[in-house]
């Protein structure tokens, strides 16, 4: 369970590289009409996804946490580089280590390495193997979903498990799960369409994890992604609130070379780690 926590802690902290330390998330005002059905929402959304490039940014994060009763407060920069629709490579410049945390993804596996003192572990899984453990906190797909690329594959789970609603000045949409659950919704701006909050829930439709979005920059024509996110947690498994904050000061689109991709896009050796774990089942298992 200590390692669960230290996990979800420093996984927070990298999934946001795109958000504000100092300003706060604005709330629109003006209302549009907005669209009439989840179909036309879901389609709008897709076609922004398709316009995502591949980018750099560079961020200065603010973490807070609480740890031993106490609340903690941490600020480092972080890089990331993009490469949709599923290549992730980030580093955080924590304890005074430029690669203190990196988190990474391909089309087939995805990693977690953390080189600190207290917590010298490296996490590797396949796509293919996971399932519930710890739920979003170790899903590279929720950083993808930060950029603008939302994950919408209504091929894959089915229209029908999808809803419109209003609420105010934003389209919600909603999907459940074949338990019908509610596992997640997306707060999309109206006016501009722009998605601006991302609301993911547990089996009990508890929130576990609420990414916030706001003021968007252009990136390229008909490509936009917020310069702002905090994301905030309450999971039960911890001592306290977390929240992050990231504040982008550089974000510039990109290509990548094969030798860039296999650099940057594959898993690192486990070695020179205290622990390596491995996903075997739906549960880590150190090895």
């Amino acid at each position: 369970m200590q390692y669960k926590n230290r996990l979800f802690i420093l996984f927070c902290a990298a999934i946001l590289i795109l958000a504000g330390c100092a300003e706060q998330i604005r709330q629109p005002t003006r209302i549009c009409p907005g669209k009439k059905t989840a179909d036309e929402a879901l389609s709008a959304l897709g076609s922004h996804s398709a316009k995502a490039v591949p980018l750099k940014a560079i961020g200065q994060c603010r973490l807070e946490y609480y740890t031993k009763g106490k609340l903690q407060k941490e600020n480092f920069w972080v890089k990331l580089w993009l490469n949709p629709p599923s290549e992730i490579y980030l580093q955080g410049d924590v304890a005074f280590d430029p690669r203190g945390l990196i988190l990474g993804s391909n089309k087939d596996e995805f990693w977690l390495a953390i080189r600190l003192k207290e917590i010298s572990s490296y996490w590797l899984d396949r796509w293919t193997e996971t399932g519930s453990v710890d739920g979003l906190l170790l899903d590279p797909r929720v950083v993808l979903e930060a950029f603008g690329v939302i994950a919408v594959d209504t091929d894959e789970i089915g229209l029908e498990n999808w809803s419109l609603s209003k609420e105010g000045a934003f389209d919600v949409l909603t999907r459940r799960s074949d338990r019908a659950g509610i596992i997640k919704k997306i707060f999309i701006y109206n006016c501009d369409y722009s998605v601006r909050k991302i609301q993911y829930l547990d089996i009990d439709e508890k929130s576990e994890l609420v990414v916030e979005l706001d003021k968007y920059k252009q990136v390229v024509e008909g490509f936009f992604a917020p310069s702002i996110i905090k994301i905030s947690s309450h999971g039960e498994n911890m001592e306290g609130p977390t929240t992050v904050f990231v504040s982008m000061t550089s974000i510039i689109s990109m290509s990548f070379n094969a030798k860039q991709r296999n650099v940057l896009f594959n898993p690192p050796e486990p070695t020179g780690f205290k622990h390596f774990f491995v996903n075997i089942d739906g549960k880590w298992i150190e090895q």
